[in-house]
């Protein structure tokens, strides 16, 4: 008991304690969600792979899109909306506020994180590849610099939410991406115009300047 105390007393053994606790979970749900992405491109395969009973041989991928145009074709589909209502509030005050603070700049809904991120590591990159951000901050030259996560009132209520979560925060932290979160009834229209005012630079005065040198 005296050995457990004095270890649990020292600051700096701790401190290690935790950070290998933290990268053991961490490790875990990143890998725990590669199995479930090789699941599901497994399940969608074998969907696919079924479709035509009567093919012998192996199928192509030629006879894969047959198989999707066929379906797609018989289905009937109606147009729904990018975003519900509250995340279309969140939209538009983002849009206007990075649009008066930078009309380089741009908001992006609902973008995908293997869109903007890339990993030589095959199984890191399918750990996020179907992952999506709510809002992306585009940048002049179209590269993704903020990630925006709108947490609805809905959001924690799933078991995975905060492991899809932490998985989104890590690879973005990776790839130098910053990453903020507006909660619902918290973040006010005025504290996201603020969160805009500090993560895009201001190209105003840009922007008119080179309209001005085009018009000469």
């Amino acid at each position: 008991m005296e050995i457990l105390q004095n270890f649990l007393d020292s600051p700096l053994p701790f401190a290690a304690l935790v950070v290998s606790i933290t990268m053991f979970f961490g490790s875990f749900l990143i890998a725990s969600e590669v199995i479930l992405e090789k699941m599901r491109l497994s399940q969608r395969k074998a969907y696919w792979a079924g479709r035509k009973h009567g093919k012998s041989g192996p199928k192509t991928p030629a006879d894969y899109a047959a198989d999707q145009l066929k379906k797609v074709s018989e289905a009937r589909f109606v147009a729904r909306a990018l975003l519900n209502a509250s995340e279309a509030k969140v939209f538009d005050t983002l849009d206007k506020a990075v649009s008066a603070r930078n009309p380089q700049w741009q908001v992006m809904a609902q973008v995908s994180l293997g869109e903007f991120l890339a990993s030589a590591d095959k199984d890191a990159f399918l750990a996020v590849n179907s992952k999506r951000v709510d809002f992306a901050l585009m940048d002049a030259n179209c590269c993704v610099r903020h990630a925006i996560e709108y947490q609805g009132s809905g959001h924690h209520t799933g078991t995975t939410a905060a492991a899809r979560d932490a998985i989104k925060k890590e690879a973005l932290r990776k790839a130098g991406i910053g990453y903020h979160e507006v909660v619902a009834g918290h973040t006010t229209p005025s504290e996201l115009r603020a969160l805009v005012e500090k993560l895009v630079p201001n190209g105003r005065g840009r922007v008119a300047a080179l309209r001005e040198a085009a018009s000469r």
